[in-house]
């Protein structure tokens, strides 16, 4: 069967939207027709090499969409139904899962751009073409894990359960699982762009007190007020550092960083007080080093970092699911833009200027 796929051959050169086979699933594995995969930075970083990859790759991994066919073996779910991606599979066996740390799963411990048994379910001219983190969403249709999807309700639209399979959770779930921020406690978050308006979000959904947001973009300090943030601050015009400190007479409880630059690391850690946490959401590129004064730690601050929600995700996405319908929670205030696959390199082009909160590519 064929499908429509947006393929990255060589990185800082645009992604070719072109048509690939996609061979059938084979055990333990699922064909999903795509129905939405929204517009993430983690895709970036391949195409700018900043993260290295095995080229050529079908990106993608924020997806929702329809299971079309199933192989020998799998029962979590059949076809017809609608189910997000989990660009961490949970695999319910390794010591990780058994241990309640499934963002963790040992599936982390073999290549993520080919099926477990180290062959891709791509062809294009008879050629292999790699899976990005096993979800390869920006295709119409693919085939992944079993352990990589996880089933959802119906009567959520599949262009907005798209966002929770990444930058919803990824945003949200340091603040709720990681951080566990008590009510009242004190947030900042560095970075208000898709992923940090969900942990302002998150923040406000636990009733936590003063909401910090920094950013260099006005418009973005704008959506954080939109989203929940209490106090804005911008970080091109005064040292945040600085702002937080004098704002909460000595530094936040809770910082999240949601940038991934070594200065941003650095400031969010900077802006917690005695004993407060920073947690790393944003993605660094590779061969970031950070600068601590180990004294700060002695001041029993946590400098920690936070993986797709660090929580579980089979039930974590659902959860957030049921918030939205329920009126709680933001999803389709997310949304800044929603465009063909054709127009995908220009959906980029709309996140580096820093112009949409979320994109979604609609299939």
């Amino acid at each position: 069967m064929n499908a429509t796929a947006a393929v990255l051959y060589e990185v800082k050169k645009p992604l070719v939207v072109e048509e690939v086979e996609v061979l059938e699933p084979q055990a333990h594995e699922v064909l999903v027709r795509w129905a939405a995969n929204g517009v993430c930075h983690s895709d970036l970083h391949v195409m700018t090499g900043d993260v290295p990859h095995p080229l050529p790759v079908v990106l993608g991994h924020e997806a929702a969409g329809v299971v079309e066919k199933v192989g020998p073996g799998v029962e979590s779910v059949k076809p017809g139904d609608h189910v997000c991606s989990s660009y961490i599979p949970s695999c319910g066996r390794c010591r990780y899962c058994i241990n309640g740390e499934p963002t963790l799963c040992a599936h982390r411990d073999k290549p993520r751009w080919f099926m477990l048994d180290g062959t891709a379910r791509f062809r294009k001219n008879g050629r292999p073409l790699h899976h990005y983190l096993q979800v390869a969403g920006y295709a119409t249709r693919s085939v992944v894990l079993e352990d990589g999807v996880i089933p959802i309700r119906k009567d959520v639209p599949l262009d907005l359960a798209c966002l929770v399979s990444c930058g919803v959770l990824a945003g949200a779930g340091p603040v709720i699982n990681r951080a566990k921020v008590p009510v009242g406690a004190s947030v900042a978050v560095f970075g208000c762009g898709g992923v940090g308006l969900n942990s302002i979000q998150a923040a406000r959904l636990v009733g936590a007190g003063k909401i910090i947001a920094v950013d260099v973009n006005r418009k973005k300090l704008e959506w954080a007020e939109e989203f929940g943030a209490t106090h804005v601050i911008d970080a091109s015009k005064e040292d945040p550092v600085a702002a937080i400190h004098t704002l909460t007479g000595g530094g936040v409880d809770y910082a999240f960083e949601v940038v991934g630059f070594q200065e941003t690391v650095e400031q969010a850690f900077l802006s917690t007080r005695r004993g407060g946490m920073a947690v790393i959401v944003g993605i660094c590129p590779a061969g970031t080093r950070l600068t601590i004064d180990p004294m700060l730690l002695v001041q029993q601050r946590t400098l920690t970092g936070s993986s797709f929600g660090a929580g579980h995700q089979r039930t974590d996405v659902p959860m957030l699911l049921d918030l939205f319908m329920a009126g709680k929670y933001k999803l389709r205030e997310l949304i800044s833009r929603r465009l063909p696959l054709a127009e995908v390199n220009h959906a980029y082009d709309l996140l580096q200027a820093g112009e949409v909160k979320r994109s979604v590519i609609v299939y």
